[in-house]
């Protein structure tokens, strides 16, 4: 190199970043054809970490604040003043600014149901999901395990390995968990710190520090919800009276529902005679207390709704077994 390429070379008297958008973690400083000069200044803001990589070797990292790069405070970066090598510089440092803003509604969730184990109804399968947040750490860990040289680096580009790692340990921990599926909505804060607290180290080993986990939501399909509402249906009625009245007035709005040709009439004749003799049957034993016997029992047929004879066994209208 001669002297006048050498005086024709850029030199960076400022380092500095500004993140231009959400979402940007990692930005390589432009270095190529030019050098950093000796008692330069470097500013980091708050919310940034600055990274010097020397010859390939990360060589320092800086905090928050206005640093000026002299060979004193970090490995020669530009040697001005070796005329004996032709002006060469026998260093060439990269400088890499990092975000450590909070990543924050980062979301996860179970792409399939999860089996797990449960002491009350054996083995069902569950569905979450739910946001976390987290931040850059350790700059010398992202950098060597994630980011690398590239120019940027996007928290997108770190979305499907933190879900799936998430939706791995959930699983682990929800399959060694004692918490009956029904006590799980009332411990779900709870569930969530016991996860953030099996992540955080999957976390720090790629330089990212887990600051917030939560558990919005855990629901289990269809089919095993609609048991459930039984069992809370029987649990309201209290006892086999009060069960057989929340039956019928269960067949009773499906009936009304299907208002349409003969069959929706007759279901609901029959659904309307049901729910009068479920209401009527806690009064029986009172009026029957007072009341001279009766000569019978009026019954009707839950298909047809057609009055059946004292003794019958099947219905004189539909034909359908008593």
């Amino acid at each position: 190199m001669t002297l006048k390429q050498f005086l024709a070379k850029q030199f960076i008297d400022v380092i500095q970043w500004n993140e231009p958008e959400d979402g940007m973690l990692a930005y390589r400083y432009p270095m190529q054809d030019m050098e950093i000069q000796n008692g330069g200044q470097l500013t980091v803001r708050e919310s940034q970490l600055a990274l010097f990589v020397n010859e390939g070797k990360v060589a320092d990292v800086f905090g928050p604040g206005l640093h000026t790069l002299t060979t004193r405070n970090l490995p020669l970066l530009t040697d001005l003043m070796n005329w004996d090598k032709e002006f060469e510089s026998p260093f060439k440092s990269d400088v890499y600014f990092f975000s450590t803003r909070l990543q924050i509604d980062q979301k996860w969730g179970t792409a399939t149901p999860i089996t797990i184990r449960d002491k009350e109804f054996g083995a069902v399968r569950l569905r979450g999901y739910g946001i976390y947040s987290y931040r850059i750490s350790d700059p010398r860990n992202f950098f060597t395990q994630i980011s690398g040289t590239r120019d940027t680096f996007y928290a997108a580009q770190l979305d499907g390995q933190l879900h799936n790692t998430i939706v791995a340990r959930m699983t682990d921990i929800f399959a060694n968990s004692d918490v009956a599926y029904l006590d799980m909505a009332a411990r779900q804060a709870t569930l969530g710190a016991k996860i953030a607290e099996e992540m955080k180290p999957t976390f720090a080993a790629l330089g990212l520090e887990l600051t917030q986990f939560v558990v919005e939501s855990i629901s289990m399909p269809d089919d095993l919800q609609e048991i459930i509402d039984q069992r809370i249906g029987v649990g309201m009625a209290g006892d086999i009276g009060r069960y057989t009245q929340f039956e019928a007035a269960q067949a009773l709005e499906l009936a009304a529902a299907n208002t349409g040709g003969t069959a929706g009439m007759g279901v609901g004749i029959g659904a309307g005679a049901a729910m009068a003799q479920a209401m009527m049957a806690p009064i029986k034993p009172i009026a029957n207390a007072s009341a001279p016997p009766s000569a019978g029992t009026v019954r009707y047929c839950m298909e047809c709704g057609k009055a059946i004879p004292e003794g019958a066994k099947f219905c004189p209208g539909c034909g359908r077994a008593q």
